[in-house]
């Protein structure tokens, strides 16, 4: 592994290329090189058209009648411009609303009714590579032919339950994969009063290394037990996180983070619970009434606390997310996109640094034109904590041997005031 040297800290942000990723930017560019999620699997249906806006480009997104299969095309038809999601699906092809013209699977025109055909075979719209794991539609949004789909299948092949619990944030999604190495806020951001903190995060009990996969990100407290986190680039977030349900121990969750626009962003969360039998009674039982008790949006929480109207006192936990509402109002504190030149990072942000570096070199070797890092995910890398307890996985390499006749129960546990959000996000409805 190669260390991070937190010299690098005191230099100052150069610009906001990892801000930006609409079409034809630095970031845009490297993110579409990755499978990215884009969508959950519940929320589209076999017959079913919607569009969908990620990274500043809109998409048509539909489920095809016949194989069930995700599609993602482009958003319009060739012929006149209209949004291909007013059509309908015949099968596993689209149709035009407005003058009938259908489209394959694969984006070949296959029927222009008014022209009697004469030259369909011509006309071809783009369309998207796609694989549906975890309860979560992938697309792959960059030229040419996509890398391997990676399989995550400590998550998918085990006795328990994956957990679906997303959400929106109103800000630049790199705000959010900082905050991932960046130890040092939970004891002030997630604590009631400063002397939460006690040292968790102190700078220099923090370790960031290059991995194979991204950055391993650890903190050692003074009776030398370690807690390790790992990313993996360009936006993914392995980890463990401390129990929050009597029936699990540490919790093990994967995180995407995907932008919607350069403003707003999506976390896509899956959770392992490893439980079966009574206990996966017991926490189905808790997170469907959870998801009615949650009827506060922590959006609109976080703009009243930073409009100073309101503040945490004055929000009851039961009603509204009270981890994800803190995030949001650091998140938010620092802009819609931060402004990263005037910032002063200290030992404590080695993790930020280090993240930092990494995109910066692999933009710049996208830019000239050279080879960037192939990233993979070993054995190794996985994350772990002191006192662990419960079932953690374990990460078998490809080819291992696999259960691969066990499947988890995918369990959609997002608050229903989130599903709106999100929906009304991601389908470029949100007036909010």
């Amino acid at each position: 592994m190669a260390t991070i040297n937190p010299a690098a800290a005191t230099a100052a942000f150069p610009d906001d290329d990892y801000a930006r990723t609409g079409p034809g930017t630095p970031a845009g560019n490297y993110l579409r090189r990755f499978w990215q999620p884009v969508y959950h699997s519940v929320d589209i249906v076999a017959g079913r058209a919607v569009l969908i806006r990620i990274m500043g480009e809109a998409f048509t997104l539909y489920r095809g009648e016949t194989s069930g299969r995700a599609y993602l095309t482009q958003d319009r038809c060739p012929h006149r411009g209209t949004l291909l999601s007013a059509g309908w699906v015949e099968d596993d092809c689209i149709r035009c609303f407005y003058h009938g013209w259908k489209f394959d699977d694969a984006g070949q025109c296959v029927d222009q009714p008014a022209e009697e055909s004469e030259f369909a075979h011509k006309v071809r719209i783009r369309s998207y590579p796609t694989e549906e794991a975890l309860g979560l539609v992938f697309a792959y949004l960059g030229d040419g032919d996509p890398p391997p789909f990676p399989r995550y299948p400590e998550f998918e092949n085990f006795e328990g339950v994956v957990e679906v619990d997303s959400y929106s944030r109103d800000c630049n999604y790199f705000q959010n994969v900082e905050n991932a190495l960046d130890m040092s806020h939970v004891g002030f951001v997630h604590g009631d009063n400063r002397a939460a903190f006690r040292g968790i995060g102190l700078g220099r009990s923090l370790e960031a290394a290059e991995s194979s996969w991204g950055v391993t990100y650890c903190f050692t407290r003074n009776d030398g037990e370690k807690r390790i986190q790992q990313l993996g680039m360009p936006n993914i977030f392995h980890m463990t996180a401390l129990p929050t349900d009597p029936d699990i121990g540490w919790q093990e969750s994967l995180f995407w983070w995907v932008p919607v626009d350069d403003g707003h962003h999506m976390q896509f969360s899956v959770h392992r619970v490893p439980v079966t039998g009574a206990a996966a009674e017991r926490i189905h039982e808790r997170r469907q009434r959870r998801r009615t008790e949650i009827d506060i949006a922590h959006q609109d929480a976080c703009r009243e606390i930073l409009a100073g109207r309101k503040t945490f006192a004055d929000y009851d936990p039961a009603r509204v997310d009270m981890i994800r509402l803190q995030d949001d109002v650091a998140q938010l504190g620092q802009g819609v996109i931060a402004d990263r030149n005037n910032e002063r990072p200290g030992r404590g942000d080695i993790g930020v640094i280090a993240i930092r570096k990494l995109w910066r070199r692999e933009m710049d070797i996208l830019a000239r034109g050279g080879e960037i890092k192939r990233w993979e995910r070993s054995p190794g890398l996985v994350p772990s904590a002191w006192g662990l307890s419960g079932t953690p996985a374990s990460f078998k390499p490809r080819g291992a041997a696999q259960q691969a006749d066990v499947r988890a129960e995918i369990m959609d546990v997002r608050p229903f005031v989130a599903i709106d959000r999100q929906l009304r996000l991601l389908n470029g409805t949100d007036d909010a």
